[in-house]
């Protein structure tokens, strides 16, 4: 017996239970092969377009943010529109104390949208790091690539192609990260594509109660990553990009070492872990077999392609409408609290131990860049771009192993039904933190003594 540790119905339930007559194995066979093919291609094959190479959905939402801005900006805001009017409308509003903020948050994202683009936002606002870098940087791309992004999802969760790599994945991901294989998938579509399509599939096989409220919780703030695109943004901007292939490969191992420690502490290691998958018994005696039978039973289910990509189209709307908004309000209160008030200052002092322990050397400047990474990942690159070659390295490796932000990250987490509170997530940003500076440091001494970086 092998335990089936993904979903079987990513897609709507009424998909599955609408198609009483499934498909012929054969056609199964086909649509599971070529659909599947197609969401590997799209989300995880790069294509030199324009001398940008990057996966093909990108290409499609970088063309709408550069070629088509005007429609981009207005598609923009019909999302934030349907974002702010959502919780009056389906009176999520008033369900608890953090849904009221986060709609308070929206409205004010919306309005500070509309002061951008009519150009009344106070001067101090139209910084360039700052309403024009979380509009033109952060939420015109998140808006455009989320619902590109799900709809080529579609293809990659709707035919089976999940739960064949879950059942595959199993024995890797249970012992070290205490997850589902299936969360493999969200590992490297976050990791490829983007951390908002990493948490849409942890959100819906969340809802379809195939992963229970840790295992989501494990997968969301540890697997989130940007993506490895955005970390040569990071390695270019700290000078670093000579040493990329070091910088990348350690930062990944890093980031899944750390996920694998804050899996087995609190909190995340008191939160609800009961979940009730069913149990595949597999013929043929072994994994691979087990993995091929559920994936071809998943695609005899998955008769009505339009249903599947309307359904996962309409989840990235949805999500995207709620992130929006909420990044830019959450992300110019996070950014003004870095650059006017000391309170990352004050943050960095808790920090300061562990970046003495691990030998930097100015460790209070140190520190306190690292801490403003709880306001917008980008930030300690940022503010460390000038300082010795091991603290800029692992500022690097802080900005994507951290994981969580509150200019984007934190209000993507909140958008969804995964049940963990802003103050476990600073919790958890704190220790993943911690253990990255520890992780970063040791490494970074060893590469420079070994000559790899200097």
């Amino acid at each position: 017996m092998i335990e089936q540790d993904t979903t079987s119905d990513l897609h709507d339930d009424h998909a599955t239970t609408s198609s009483k007559k499934l498909l012929s194995k054969p056609v199964a066979l086909i649509q599971l092969i070529v659909f599947s093919a197609i969401g590997l291609v799209m989300f995880f094959v790069p294509f030199t377009i324009g001398e940008k190479s990057t996966i093909l959905f990108d290409h499609g939402a970088t063309y709408l943010v550069t070629q088509q801005h005007t429609l981009s900006v207005t598609l923009l805001f019909l999302l934030m529109l349907y974002g702010v009017s959502k919780p009056f409308i389906d009176g999520s509003w008033r369900k608890n104390i953090t849904h009221m903020i986060m709609t308070t948050f929206k409205i004010i994202g919306l309005m500070l949208a509309v002061m951008y683009v009519a150009d009344i936002a106070p001067t101090f606002m139209m910084e360039k790091d700052m309403l024009p870098f979380l509009f033109e940087k952060l939420a015109l791309p998140v808006g455009m690539i989320v619902p590109l992004g799900a709809l080529i999802l579609a293809f990659l969760v709707g035919f089976g192609l999940l739960e064949m790599v879950g059942v595959l994945m199993q024995p890797i991901m249970k012992p070290i990260w205490k997850t589902p294989g299936s969360s493999a998938i969200d590992a490297v579509a976050s990791f490829v594509g983007s951390y908002s399509i990493g948490l849409l599939i942890t959100n819906r096989v969340y809802l379809q109660k195939q992963y229970s409220a840790r295992e989501a919780i494990i997968i969301a703030t540890g697997f989130s990553t940007v993506s490895a695109a955005f970390m040569v943004i990071v390695a270019k901007t700290l000078g670093i990009m000579e040493f990329w292939n070091m910088f990348f490969w350690s930062t990944l191992v890093i980031t899944f070492i750390v996920t694998a420690i804050t899996a087995r502490i609190p909190p995340i290691r008191l939160f609800d872990d009961s979940v009730e998958r069913p149990a595949l018994d597999h013929k043929g005696g072994t994994r691979l077999a087990a993995a091929f039978d559920l994936g071809l039973s998943t695609s005899r289910r998955a008769t009505d392609l339009k249903q599947i990509l309307w359904s996962n189209f309409r989840d990235g709307l949805t999500m995207a409408a709620a992130i929006v908004p909420s990044i830019i309000a959450v992300g110019l209160t996070g950014l003004l609290l870095a650059k006017y008030t000391p309170v990352f200052d004050a943050l960095g002092l808790l920090l300061y131990p562990f970046t003495w322990l691990g030998g930097l050397p100015e460790p209070l400047v140190a520190a306190k860049g690292m801490s403003a990474g709880l306001a917008e990942m980008f930030l300690p690159a940022l503010l460390l771009s000038e300082a010795d070659i091991l603290t800029r390295y692992v500022a690097g490796v802080i900005s994507i192993s951290s994981v969580l932000f509150f200019s984007a990250m934190i209000p993507c987490v909140l958008a969804t039904e995964i049940p963990v509170s802003v103050g476990k997530m600073v919790i958890i940003w704190f220790e993943r933190v911690v253990l990255s500076i520890l992780l970063a440091a040791a490494f970074g001494h060893l590469a420079m003594y070994l000559n790899w970086i200097g």
